[in-house]
Order: C-alpha cells, then sequence, then structure tokens
C-alpha cells in the first residue's frame, strides 16, 4: 500500500529530467483512471489509486462506485493490521513491525519522508483509495484478500537499495525543468492532481526517473510485482465472477504495467472510466 509513496519518495532523490508538459487544472469531479479485463464469465476492474490523499475531491464518482458494487470481492496490494500494536505513532496504517518481520531503519527512514511531504500538503494515508475502499467493502460484508502478504512487503522493502539523500539542486528551476530536487511536497501534490484526472503520464515520469535512479528497486517494486499480479489476474478470469482489484496507479502505467504483462498473456484491457 505504501509503495508508491516510498516510489515517489525514491524518484525525487533522482537527478532530475525533463518533466512533462504543465498540467491543466485539476477538474472538479475526479475522475481516477480504471480499467476492466474480462471474458465470458468473469469481469475483473483495474482501479489506479493514490494512497494519500487530502479529502476534498470526490474521486469515489458514479463509475468506480458501481464497479466497485457490483464486484463480489475487493482485492488490494496487501492487507495491513490495523491498531496501536502496528503502527507508527501518529500515522495510522503505516505499519513498524509484522509477526515475522521487522521493518529496516531506512524503509521506517523513507517512509516518514513521504508521509510528511504529503501531510505538508494535507494529504493523509486515511484518506488514500485503498483505505477508504477497504472500509466500505469491510463495513459491507464484501471480502476483502491481498494480492501479497504483509510478510512479503517488508521484506522486499527491506532488500531494496539505499536510497540516496536529496540534494539541492544549485541550478535554476528553469534550468532542472521543474520544480528543486528535493521538493517531494511538489511532486507528491503533482501526482494527487494528475491521478484525480486520470493522467497517467505523470506516474510515467516518476518511474522513467526511478528506473534511472535505481534498476534494482524499480525492479523489485514494479517489474516482478506487476508480472506476479498479472499471472493472478489471468488465474482469477478462469474463475466466474466480478472482482475490484485496487492497486497503486504506477503499477498501472508504463512500460512494465500490469496491462502489458497482461497484453503480452493475450488479454486486452479497456479504460472504462
Amino acid at each position: 500500500m505504501v509503495s508508491m509513496l516510498i516510489a515517489a519518495a525514491l524518484a525525487a532523490a533522482a537527478p532530475a529530467v525533463a518533466a512533462p508538459p504543465p498540467s491543466p487544472p485539476p477538474v472538479e469531479q475526479a475522475q481516477p483512471a480504471m480499467f476492466m479485463v474480462r471474458d465470458a464469465d468473469t469481469t475483473i476492474y483495474l482501479f489506479g489509486t493514490f494512497h494519500a490523499l487530502d479529502g476534498r475531491t470526490q474521486w469515489l464518482n458514479p463509475g468506480v462506485r458501481g464497479a466497485f458494487e457490483n464486484s463480489d470481492e475487493l482485492v488490494l496490494e496487501t492487507l495491513i493490521p490495523e491498531g496501536p500494536s502496528m503502527t507508527i505513532p501518529g500515522r495510522p496504517g503505516l505499519p513498524i513491525r509484522a509477526p515475522s518481520v521487522t521493518p529496516s531503519a531506512s524503509f521506517l527512514a523513507t517512509t516518514k519522508m513521504a508521509i510528511d511531504a504529503g501531510q505538508s500538503q494535507g494529504m493523509e494515508v486515511a484518506n488514500g483509495a485503498d483505505m477508504v475502499l477497504r472500509h466500505i467493502a469491510e463495513s459491507e460484508g464484501k471480502p476483502v484478500e491481498g494480492l501479497e502478504t504483509l510478510e512479503f512487503q517488508l521484506n522486499m522493502f527491506n532488500s531494496l537499495p539505499p536510497a540516496t539523500a536529496p540534494k539541492a539542486d544549485p541550478r535554476p528551476a528553469q534550468a532542472t525543468g521543474g520544480a528543486p530536487i528535493n521538493d517531494l511536497s511538489k511532486a507528491m501534490v503533482d501526482m494527487e492532481s494528475a491521478w484525480k484526472r486520470g493522467d497517467q503520464s505523470v506516474f510515467v515520469h516518476m518511474l522513467d526517473q526511478l528506473r534511472n535512479a535505481s534498476p534494482d528497486t524499480y525492479r523489485m517494486m514494479f517489474t516482478e510485482r506487476n508480472a506476479r499480479w498479472a499471472d493472478w489476474i489471468a488465474a482469477r478470469l478462469r474463475t466466474p465472477g466480478t472482482v475490484f482489484i485496487a492497486v497503486g496507479a504506477g503499477h498501472l502505467a508504463g512500460t512494465d504495467s500490469v496491462l502489458v504483462r497482461l497484453a503480452e498473456k493475450g488479454i486486452p484491457s479497456t479504460r472504462v472510466d
């Protein structure tokens, strides 16, 4: 669940590259990207989420809500146990330990940096699309499961190469193609705004930065996981029913996305938002 926040923090430490053109003003009614794969008796919705939101925009629009309500189950990246023993103090939903895995200091520091940057702009994990959907599903008695275990995610984060601390770029913003290199807060705002518009290009840009800065981190966080999730979806298509999958928007963008991996298996996807 925190993977996109961490990816944003790591990408912010990368050398600046040309930014995409300025984005249009946010729309009043959010339209986050949602896709669908289906066969004769199975429909799977793939909804790209943002893990921390400002709570000021109505993103659960009729299209998303309808797909969610028509689904038999909700599938998230992972199920994070809720409760004080599983959280960073003051940051509900962020784990500090699991039954068999202890997060590394690097993971906690990077997570804290990303969450602090978001909170400085009014974004809270409690408002994140994953958390909201989970709470609605649980209140309705809809089954909720995870594509990965919490232990798997923590082991992955603990195995990531050490992040390079962001350094201020001495060049003016015009020379670097945008904001200073360490302006993670602005990057979070830009990504949230893009998510609300359903604009995948900003996430592609962030993923490109991460891949250039740390190919191993990109491979572990996106390439390998997206391939495994595509395998899961392909297998799930053999069971009749309707499934709503909600994963970080970055996993549905770029050349190594879940959608690309599905297409390679002969499973086309359609954007339905």
